[in-house]
């Protein structure tokens, strides 16, 4: 059985009570729950291969998917991934946001080709919800890339966890800990385009319409 930290009211307070814990369960390689703004997500060290092929298992995922990153900020992405000049105004423009970029990985980065399925590309985002921006920001300020794994929580093809009380009754003690803050705000997946060529691609609608990124590009 894994760890449940759940929190109430005084969610940023509390979080620094366990901000110590959290990243060192990361470090060890341990697989965590955590809340976004539109879903409950797993993940976590994005350099760990075993933690990688568990999650892989553990929601029957096809392996032939990569997973994408959350990242604390723009700067750590850009040791990710090639940010073209289309990138670089949307992400500036909507991030921290529920918007994920794809693009091609940068070739001189030392993450291990199983975390986007041997692709060429990669999926980021730097998310809005407090509690895993705040985490991703510690492992920055420790001199790790401040960055997880950020897969939604549920089993593939199924609808996926919007409260910490979902992901415990999902998985049943295959995580090691789980940030319970309650229900999401939004239900809403992000929205995902690929922007690894000069073109436009979206991938997934979401919280963030086609058109508002066009706008963007204007």
């Amino acid at each position: 059985m894994g760890l449940l930290i759940k929190f109430s009211k005084n969610k940023e307070q509390e979080l620094e009570t366990y901000i110590d814990l959290i990243v060192d369960y990361i470090f060890q390689g341990k697989l965590i729950a955590f809340p976004t703004n539109s879903v409950y997500g797993i993940g976590g060290d994005p350099f760990n291969v075993d933690l990688i092929n568990r999650i892989y298992d553990i929601k029957y995922r096809d392996p032939n998917k990569g997973f994408l990153l959350l990242v604390s900020d723009l700067e750590e992405a850009t040791k990710i991934a090639i940010f073209n000049d289309n990138a670089r105004r949307i992400a500036k423009k909507f991030w921290p946001g529920q918007l994920t970029i794809i693009l091609e990985k940068n070739k001189g980065t030392s993450l291990p080709a199983e975390l986007n399925a041997f692709q060429e590309t990669i999926g980021l985002r730097v998310p809005e919800n407090e509690t895993i921006l705040r985490i991703l920001q510690e492992l920055k300020k420790r001199g790790k890339l401040g960055a997880i794994i950020g897969t939604s929580a549920n089993f593939s093809g199924e609808p996926p966890s919007i409260s910490g009380t979902e992901v415990s009754k999902a998985f049943m003690g295959a995580i090691d800990l789980i940030i319970d803050s309650g229900k999401t705000k939004s239900k809403i997946p992000t929205t995902i385009v690929d922007l690894s060529t000069s073109s436009v691609k979206i991938l997934r609608a979401g919280k963030i319409s086609e058109e508002e990124i066009r706008k963007a590009l204007d």
